[in-house]
């Protein structure tokens, strides 16, 4: 486990390079991130180069047994550069340069900067491959912050066309360009994206910059690893909501996955919490934090890095939170829970100029450690401690749900739903997949997300669904809007295999180019799940669901209880029973016709459908029929507290005992267990207390019955 900050000695208004070690060193820090944001400071002029200025950070560093995190700086580019080089910026719109000032402001792709790039990156990495505190390089900084319109990137987009479709008439096919006269007779003949409302199109003008951003990133993670030495690691900081990342394929270029995890602090980590969704890069909710940490290690399916989280304030000077005493620790440990192997906050000192100057770091503004610093000491000091024993271990999961990144930039343009100010929300695809898995952390199941580019023979994948199966008994597939006919074919052969295969809204609708399917939907799949459905709508107000009469006697509808309150939110596909049977309906003089969730038997599995985006209640309704019992159930949690658990390779599982409010709790522990942090041992019927917003540690050891039924 590393823990520790970015630290800018270069921002520090004085010297004071001792005493921020000091305190570090104190506090239990081992690790800092340095150099990624000051291009200007490495090459002051072009060609002349400051390198020496961080050896002093390095040696400090060394000296107290921190590990250092070296960053190219290549998101932020000097001023002589644009000054020299105005060729080399980014356009915003075709013809239009972002305007300076700000960063990443630059065309990446330029064969200008892309000079200058290589040689700041061999001049910086080639300065201290040696220095015995580096332990990894860190490439450019939050990739793909926004899509570029320069002429090049235009040209190479068309290029890419040419060589894929072959000639214009068969985009004009598969396109559909005959649609309002869009018919290409010559390449000459596609227009600039601006503007463009073709869905076709711009499906594949955000998967072709998104391929931009990936080989930008592994083209630097090839130049540094000429320098880097065995045991470094090449990562780069993946803000996961940014338009032009695909986070599996940018993760493939790298050693390990690493991230942003930004959260609302106070009330905003209150569990249960009431909040309808959560969007954007701060992300809001208990459970929330957890689907960011899932989505981190989906990207390799791996343990991963956080290379920036919230120290207590976010971003700019309107966004302040004075988080409440132990939140630090319980948002902290949740990442580790789910597979961080480090925690890094971003930063160390709370900037004194800047944009960022109200961005709260370890350190205020003062300079004099205060309860920020005490938190994190006492977290570095339980790091120390249980960080070995915890790292060895994999998070667990009961239900596994497929995101792909490939529907969310599809599900942008076509967008099942508005949002306030926009006419398409271009979030939808999260709002329908996070509805699912905020269901099942409410009912106290633990998710593991999985990519269509590890499971599908299409997408490079090579798991065979009869072996998923086995070791996924549930996977939950909302919005896969854009498959292949041979991924449907995998997930149809999934439940046949003995899965219990879950469809949710806008899956199996369109095919890889976007296209609306001609045969009826869900496409592919009707014989699997006994429903079709060709008429859907969009609900403007949440619309009660009740459990079917009857329905609990069906088969496999056994222990499927509808919360009473539980709402139908957004959307509804107009489910028509062909062989299933109906869990659950619409209490509506309407939408009443249709059942809101179905089931069927299929092979020697299940396909169960839920032609709704579920609401809260619903979904963790759902949830619990679902996944009944819970790996290491806890049993009757007070409603404020979550288990969730690892598993280590000897079979000795730790668990991570939350209360997410201001009451104190009380769990009754159903198995022998240790507490990490303080080693007290505590035995079956014994009670572990927990306090206003705490977390403990405990570790239960191997149970050979309970592995056998995971």
């Amino acid at each position: 486990m590393r823990f520790g900050a970015a630290y800018y000695h270069e921002y520090q208004p004085g010297p004071r390079l001792e005493e921020d070690f000091e305190l570090m060193a104190a506090a239990g820090f081992t690790v800092i991130r340095v150099g990624e944001s000051v291009w200007s400071t490495w090459e002051p002029e072009p060609g002349a180069f400051d390198l020496d200025w961080l050896e002093p950070v390095l040696d400090a560093a060394h000296a107290r047994g921190i590990g250092v995190i070296l960053g190219t700086p290549t998101y932020a580019i000097p001023m002589w550069m644009k000054r020299l080089h105005p060729e080399v910026a980014g356009d915003s719109a075709t013809g239009v340069p972002i305007p300076w000032g700000s960063r990443q402001e630059m065309d990446f792709t330029n064969p200008a900067y892309l000079f200058y790039a290589e040689r700041i990156i061999r001049a910086v990495v080639g300065r201290f491959r040696d220095h015995p505190a580096i332990i990894g390089y860190q490439v450019d900084n939050e990739p793909g912050l926004r899509l570029l319109f320069n002429e090049g990137i235009f040209q190479r987009f068309v290029d890419e066309l040419r060589h894929t479709y072959g000639d214009v008439e068969t985009l004009n096919r598969e396109w559909g360009l005959v649609y309002w006269s869009h018919r290409l007779s010559t390449w000459a003949d596609l227009w600039r994206p601006d503007g463009n409302f073709q869905p076709q199109y711009d499906l594949a003008w955000r998967r072709f910059q998104a391929r931009l951003v990936t080989e930008f990133i592994g083209w630097q993670a090839g130049i540094v690893r000429e320098f880097a030495h065995d045991g470094q690691f090449v990562t780069t900081c993946i803000s996961y909501d940014q338009v032009g990342v695909e986070d599996v394929d940018l993760s493939a270029q790298l050693d390990i996955a690493s991230g942003n995890a930004y959260y609302e602090m106070q009330d905003a980590l209150a569990h249960p919490s009431t909040d309808e969704r959560s969007t954007g890069w701060i992300v809001k909710g208990t459970w929330a934090l957890y689907q960011l940490a899932d989505l981190m290690f989906s990207s390799k399916q791996a343990p991963f890095l956080i290379t920036e989280t919230n120290a207590s304030s976010i971003g700019h000077s309107s966004l302040n939170f004075s988080p409440y005493d132990g939140q630090w620790r319980q948002a902290a440990w949740a990442l580790v829970a789910r597979g961080a192997r480090m925690v890094e906050y971003w930063h160390w000192h709370t900037l004194h100029f800047g944009t960022e100057t109200y961005w709260g770091g370890v350190l205020p503004h003062s300079q004099v450690p205060g309860r920020t610093y005490a938190e994190l000491a006492r977290l570095g000091a339980e790091f120390a401690r249980a960080g070995e024993r915890v790292a060895r271990s994999v998070p667990d999961a009961d239900v596994a749900v497929l995101y792909d990144s490939d529907s969310t930039f599809a599900l942008s343009s076509q967008a099942p739903f508005s949002a306030p100010g926009q006419y398409l929300d271009p979030d939808s695809y999260r709002r329908i997949v996070s509805a699912f898995y905020r269901g099942a952390f409410d009912a106290g199941l633990q998710t593991r997300l999985v990519r269509p580019q590890q499971l599908f023979a299409s997408r490079g994948g090579e798991t065979s669904p009869e072996e998923f199966a086995a070791t996924h008994p549930v996977l939950i597939v909302a919005a896969f809007f854009t498959a292949a006919d041979d991924d449907l074919d995998w997930l149809t052969a999934y439940a046949a295999a003995g899965g219990h295969l879950v469809l949710g809204p806008r899956t199996a609708y369109a095919d890889r180019e976007g296209r609306a399917r001609i045969d009826v939907k869900p496409s592919r799949l009707t014989g699997a799940a006994g429903v079709t459905y060709d008429e859907f709508a969009n609900l403007e107000n949440p619309v009660p669901v009740e459990g079917t009469e009857g329905a609990g006697g069906a088969d496999g509808a056994d222990g499927f209880a509808v919360a009473a309150d539980a709402v139908a939110i957004d959307w509804i596909d107009g489910l028509t029973l062909d062989g299933a049977t109906a869990l659950a309906h619409y209490r509506h003089p309407h939408f009443g016709r249709w059942p809101a969730v179905t089931t069927n038997a299929f092979g020697s599995g299940r396909v169960t459908v839920v032609g709704t985006v579920p609401g809260q209640s619903l979904a963790r309704s759902l949830a619990e029929w679902l996944v009944p019992e819970p790996l290491g159930a806890w049993g009757d949690l007070p409603e404020t507290v979550t288990a969730t658990s690892s598993t280590a390779p000897d079979g000795d599982r730790i668990h991570y005992l939350h209360n997410w409010s201001w009451t104190p709790a009380m769990v009754d522990v159903p198995f022998a267990v240790t507490d990490l942090l303080d080693d007290h041992s505590y035995g079956v019927g014994e009670t572990i207390e927990l306090g206003p917003w705490d977390v403990r540690i405990v570790a239960s050891a191997f149970d050979r019955q309970e592995t056998e039924r995971r």
